[in-house]
């Protein structure tokens, strides 16, 4: 699944979480439209990464109303 992420970083000792995004459209002036949010999205994005669904790596995942939206339409 084409995806976008969204680094947060973490507070004192805690671990920096990837949150990966469905993408809508193309990025316009460095801002990039999400599936889970018409007002909202992310800033300076990187560029959209085919992502699984299943996520294996530490510190990541998908964003749970993101994934709502992909599961819906498959």
């Amino acid at each position: 699944m084409l995806a976008i992420p969204e680094l947060i970083s973490g507070r004192g000792s805690a671990p920096d979480k990837t949150i990966w995004h469905k993408p809508i459209g193309r990025a316009v002036e460095e801002f990039q439209a999400i599936a889970c949010s018409e007002e909202e999205g992310v800033t300076m994005p990187w560029a959209k990464v085919e992502v699984p669904l299943r996520l294996s790596e530490e510190h990541e995942q998908w964003c749970p109303d993101c994934l709502a939206i992909i599961r819906t339409k498959q």
